[in-house]
């Protein structure tokens, strides 16, 4: 006995009358056996109307916009010489206000990571900004040992060049 698939949301029922040696056409049968449910007629109905509408929306705000660029166009060729000079204040207004609380922000960092280093916190980096402080007190303690070795040499070589000083 061949078995028959099971058909989701419809009770499964068989007919005494139901002869499969009738030849009935292969498109007709399998309508019959793919028949969908309610709730999924329901949602391609839903799909339909959705798609429709947005359909129409769409046509109809590309048809608004064509309408404005061709009643606007001349009033924007006509008053262009204003446009110019007004949208280059406001980039200028505008690029000037952004760099203002740009510096602002990384002041406000800048101070903020200052205060977490003095008062010993140790924020991130701290140990390179005390290293490089630390190399710069050792070249200017060479540089003064180097001074007081080599500054009579030079106190002497400037009496040389001029012995009245």
């Amino acid at each position: 006995m061949a078995e028959q698939q099971p058909s989701y949301g419809r009770p499964q029922t068989r007919s005494a009358g139901f002869n499969s040696n009738i030849t009935t056409p292969s498109f007709l049968r399998k309508l019959q056996e793919n028949v969908p449910n309610s709730t999924q007629l329901v949602g391609f109905l839903t799909l339909i109307i959705s798609g429709a509408i947005l359909l129409l929306l769409t046509g109809l705000t590309l048809t608004a916009i064509i309408l404005g660029i061709i009643f606007f166009t001349p009033l924007v060729l006509i008053s262009s010489p204003i446009w110019v000079p007004v949208g280059t204040v406001l980039f200028i207004a505008i690029a000037g206000f952004l760099s203002v609380c740009g510096f602002g922000v990384a002041s406000l960092a800048s101070l903020s990571w200052l205060y977490r280093y003095f008062r010993g916190f140790h924020p991130p980096g701290s140990d390179r900004v005390d290293y490089a402080r630390s190399r710069i007190a050792d070249t200017a303690s060479h540089v003064k040992d180097y001074a007081r070795e080599y500054g009579g040499y030079l106190h002497s070589k400037v009496k040389d060049a001029a012995p009245g000083a």
